[in-house]
């Protein structure tokens, strides 16, 4: 057997941890909105960027166009998004919050601050540190 160890291993380290503390956030808003993590995902983006591609959504938030493709298929189900042509690429639709997808945010985004209140008093002192360390892995694409 080799030396390695793979939970040592920072690339594992950084996509566990990530899969952890979402998985942590969604418990706070799946039973009362039922959303996914991929729906809480392209909600937010669509709340920040207004109107986008799925294409565009993909590229930002690290997910996989097939998921946000069903993601916003069951966001828009459920009418919190609806679809519009894109004005320059015919090939491509356009997505944005309808009203109630915005009354969703208004009502999501509190849980968002409460809980990444909770995760930096938890992180202590070390919440800086991480913080550089996080912007300079995301810069450095």
């Amino acid at each position: 057997m080799s030396d390695f160890d793979l939970t040592e291993f920072l690339p594992y380290q950084l996509a566990a941890a990530a899969a952890r503390v979402s998985r942590a956030f969604a418990e706070r808003y799946r039973d009362d909105f039922g959303i996914t993590i991929p729906e809480w995902r392209v909600l937010v983006h669509l709340a920040h960027s207004g109107s986008v591609s799925v294409r565009e959504i993909h590229a930002r938030v690290e997910m996989d166009k097939s998921k946000v493709s069903r993601a916003a298929q069951r966001l828009t189900d459920a009418g919190h998004v609806e679809k519009r042509p894109h004005p320059e690429d015919g090939r491509l639709i356009d997505l944005r919050l309808t009203p109630a997808g915005q009354a969703l945010v208004a009502r999501l985004l509190p849980i968002a601050a409460e809980f990444q209140a909770e995760l930096i008093a938890s992180l202590g002192t070390d919440h800086a540190a991480l913080r550089r360390a996080l912007n300079r892995i995301m810069e450095a694409k």
